[in-house]
């Protein structure tokens, strides 16, 4: 009997239609997702150039596959004949899940969506990729706000093992139950976040970013000294200024941005001028060619010999590490504080969704509970300032002794 079950789910994933809106990267590689999974996938745009650039480039990315041995040219024709290209938003109208991968504004995903209903069945499942715009505002712009649900992939989208589902207040258990149950059908990783600004993600991983700077700006180190400590202490394959010249100082500092306002203007998620002014400058990272460092015209970074790093004080290193490790640990503990998801999906968001080499709750066990709540003090003694508050669940597991596992 439990075979017979697996085996209709299986039928049922087999035979969905799904519906992606923007064949960018993140829509592209969403659409690659869901027909390897052998969904029936339509690749939306208004933009037939970016429909054949999205098209030629999956093409070159199954023949990399083969090359390597992980697919066959049979697999290959298979799922590239489970996608259709399409240019019209009615030729969605047969979807039982779509999934919006646009531009970061509201406003206009709010007339995708509005305009997508008049299209779907009633029972269509309709979803955005928004990293951290508010879901239940993008469900409000629908007459059946039940049926709207946030899927935020991590790119690439084929890769990454995260993806993180987002209900908002208005949307049905059933909705949730089933977005979740397709995701794992597409051999993803689920984790279950509240909707609040930055999700699990986006908002946990902000010191990472923010408190490098911090330390940039405060000419504690420069930025190969703060990527070296976090690397070799630390263990992250990229340190905090070269993944956001990998991500894009435009995009991350919009998120940043995003997350600052969303929060009532939180201290805690205060972006840097630093990354402000590198943005205007249009140094954007590896995309521009310049960054906070150079990069050449395939993007591979261009090393400079004016820095030794092997000469810096392991006690500088270390300062740098504790510092930004705390602060991260901190976020990921008031995460859970707050209720924006358990303890297990916080830690899977963080090693699955940005590669991070340790779960942070998981970390804080492993430094103590003790640890934290010093360091995050002496951070507070030291600058005075709202942004290095201790989370009230840290101080509560200290006094009590308790562990995250």
């Amino acid at each position: 009997m439990t075979n017979q079950k697996s085996n209709i789910k299986n039928q049922q994933s087999q035979i969905l239609q799904v519906g992606i809106i923007g064949s960018g990267t993140m829509g592209s590689g969403i659409a690659q997702v869901a027909a390897t999974s052998g969904c029936k996938v339509k690749l939306y745009d208004t933009n037939n150039a970016a429909l054949y650039k999205a098209q030629t480039a999956l093409d070159k990315i199954l023949n990399r596959l083969i090359e390597k041995g992980r697919i066959d040219e049979t697999e290959k024709n298979r799922i590239q004949g489970n996608i259709e290209y399409v240019d019209s938003l009615k030729s969605l109208s047969d979807s039982d899940l779509t999934i919006e991968a646009i531009v970061e504004n509201l406003e206009i995903k709010k007339q995708v969506f509005i305009e997508l209903e008049g299209y779907v069945s009633d029972d269509c499942i309709i979803a955005s990729n928004t990293s951290s715009l508010s879901i239940a505002s993008i469900a409000a712009s629908l007459k059946k706000p039940e049926r709207c649900i946030g899927i935020h992939f991590f790119n690439p989208a084929p890769l990454m093992q995260l993806v993180e589902v987002i209900p908002a207040i208005q949307t049905s258990k059933a909705t949730l139950d089933k977005s979740v149950q397709i995701i794992k059908d597409w051999k993803k990783t689920v984790a279950v976040a509240k909707d609040t600004p930055g999700f699990i993600v986006n908002r946990v991983a902000r010191p990472f970013y923010g408190e490098a700077l911090r330390i940039y700006e405060e000419g504690i180190a420069d930025f190969a000294t703060i990527d070296w400590s976090l690397k070799t202490l630390g263990g992250f394959r990229m340190g905090p200024f070269e993944l956001m010249d990998f991500i894009g100082n435009d995009v991350n500092y919009t998120v940043t941005e995003t997350v600052f306002t969303a929060f009532y203007f939180d201290p805690r998620y205060k972006p840097a001028f630093t990354q402000k002014r590198f943005a205007e400058a249009g140094y954007l990272g590896r995309k521009s060619g310049k960054g906070y460092y150079d990069y050449d015209e395939s993007g591979k970074k261009i090393e400079t010999s004016d820095v030794t790093l092997s000469a810096v004080e392991e006690s500088l290193k270390e300062q740098i590490f504790n510092r930004v490790l705390v602060m991260l640990i901190n976020e990921a503990a008031d995460a859970l504080f707050l209720n924006i998801a358990s303890a297990e999906d916080i830690d899977n968001a963080m090693t699955k969704g940005v590669n991070y080499p340790k779960g942070l709750l998981a970390w804080a066990d492993e430094k103590g509970i003790d640890w934290c709540v010093t360091k995050m003090d002496e951070l507070y003694n030291e600058y005075h300032e709202d942004r290095y508050r201790c989370s009230p669940l840290l101080r509560k597991m200290k006094n009590k002794g308790l562990r995250f596992f």
